[in-house]
């Protein structure tokens, strides 16, 4: 297989307005992308998990302006729950291992096509989301095979602000008038 070049690599990765501006529906994993992909326990067992308000701040604003929001993850736990909780999100699918599968049960129930959907997600288990939506992205430090085949690789790493990266992207890319052509 042919490498591509430098200047085909970065029009990969550069972030189609078209594409953004048709987002109606945002979904996320969480591990990876929401937080740092690290399992953190206490002595007594407890697990725990560090969010960064930024990406907090841009699904606030994904909301604001009428995105529908979506949390998908493979986990199970009550931290998310509690998180989406206080992000007034309210699809959150838990111990998904078929997200694409719970896309398309969004779509039919609010009437968005998977083109007008985006998805942040970061290992294999996102793979088959990334490819169907409209646009996907992968955080910097996302598995190789997923930034390889995302629209968009985003500069910050998971839980340091990727999803607030690319939510300033769609909120942009929708508020820009659509030309004249």
């Amino acid at each position: 297989m042919a490498k591509s070049s430098p200047q085909q690599s970065s029009k990969r990765r550069m972030p189609a307005q078209a594409k953004l501006r048709r987002i109606r529906l945002f979904a996320t994993d969480v591990d990876g992308v929401l937080t740092d992909g690290g399992m953190y326990y206490s002595d007594s067992g407890q697990q725990m998990k560090r969010f960064n308000v930024w990406d907090g701040m841009g699904l606030a604003l994904m909301r604001q302006a009428g995105l529908i929001l979506g949390i998908i993850t493979t986990e199970k736990t009550k931290l998310v729950a509690q998180r989406a909780k206080k992000l007034q999100i309210t699809e959150v699918h838990q111990g998904v291992w078929d997200k694409l599968g719970v896309l398309k049960a969004l779509g039919k129930r609010y009437g968005v096509t998977l083109e007008e959907m985006a998805f942040i997600g970061d290992d294999i288990n996102d793979f088959e989301a990334l490819q169907a939506v409209g646009f996907s992205a992968s955080p910097a430090d996302g598995r190789q095979e997923i930034r390889k085949s995302v629209h968009y690789v985003c500069k910050a790493k998971g839980g340091e602000g990727a999803v607030r990266e690319l939510a300033d992207m769609i909120l942009a890319a929708r508020s820009k008038p659509k030309s004249s052509r």
